[in-house]
C-alpha cells in the first residue's frame, strides 16, 4: 500500500495530478483545494496518499496533509451515502478546520455548499461525525469546544447571545464564534453579552 508520495509534479489536470517518483508516474486524484495549492509542473511535492484497491482498479487519492486524508477516511467510513466522489467534493470546498467547525456548529448548510452534496447527506455528515470533529479539528482545536456547545444549544447565554448578535450583522456563525472566543479570553468567562459583542467587534475589525 502507498501512504505517501514525494516527487516531481509531471502534470496537473482537473481532478488529478501525476507525480514522477524515480521515473514512475503516479496518478493521484485530489481535492480541488489540493490541486490549486500545487506550485506547478516541474516542482517538488509531497502528497499523503490513500490507496484504494478493488478487483478491477487501483486508485490513489492525494492530500496536502495527513489530517485531510483522515477526513477523507472519516467521511467514507462513517457516513452512509458518502463515497470517494462526495468526500473529495467536501474537501474541495472546505478545509479540515472549516469542516470540523461546521460539524461542531451543526451547520449543515455550509457542508451542503459542496457540489453534489444534498441537504440530507450534509445533515448526515454533521450528525454522524459530531463526536469525531474535536480530534480532527486542526487549526480549529482551540475553539472547537465552544462551537460544539453552540451547536448543541449548551453555551452560556451571554456567549450564545453575542454570537447571535454578530451573526445578525452578517458574519458567519463560525467567524462570529471565533471572535467571541477571542473576546472571552480578553474579558474572562463571566463577561456579559454586551462586553463580548464589543470586544468581538474589535477582534473582527483587526
Amino acid at each position: 500500500m502507498i501512504g505517501k508520495l514525494k516527487g516531481i509534479i509531471d502534470e496537473i489536470a482537473e481532478d488529478h495530478c501525476i507525480i514522477d517518483v524515480g521515473g514512475v508516474g503516479y496518478v493521484a486524484y485530489c481535492p480541488a483545494r489540493t490541486l490549486a495549492a500545487l506550485d506547478g509542473e516541474g516542482t517538488a511535492v509531497t502528497l499523503f496518499i490513500e490507496t484504494y484497491v478493488r478487483e478491477d482498479m487501483i486508485r490513489l487519492y492525494g492530500f496536502r496533509s495527513a489530517l485531510e486524508r483522515e477526513w477523507f477516511r472519516l467521511l467514507q467510513n462513517n457516513v452512509q451515502g458518502v463515497g470517494s466522489k462526495v468526500a473529495l467534493s467536501v474537501l474541495s470546498t472546505l478545509s479540515a478546520s472549516e469542516l470540523a467547525n461546521a460539524i461542531a456548529l451543526k451547520d449543515a448548510a455550509t457542508v451542503a455548499r459542496a457540489p453534489g452534496v444534498g441537504k440530507k447527506v450534509a445533515e448526515r455528515i454533521v450528525t454522524e461525525l459530531k463526536s469525531k470533529a474535536p480530534a480532527y479539528a486542526g487549526e480549529a482545536t482551540g475553539t472547537i469546544g465552544l462551537k460544539q456547545e453552540l451547536g448543541e444549544g449548551a453555551a452560556p447565554a451571554p456567549v450564545s447571545d453575542a454570537v447571535s448578535a454578530l451573526s445578525n450583522l452578517g458574519y458567519s456563525r463560525d467567524v462570529a464564534a471565533n471572535a467571541v472566543a477571542a473576546a472571552m479570553k480578553a474579558a474572562g468567562e463571566g463577561a456579559d453579552a454586551g462586553t463580548l459583542i464589543r470586544l468581538g467587534l474589535k477582534e473582527l475589525a483587526r
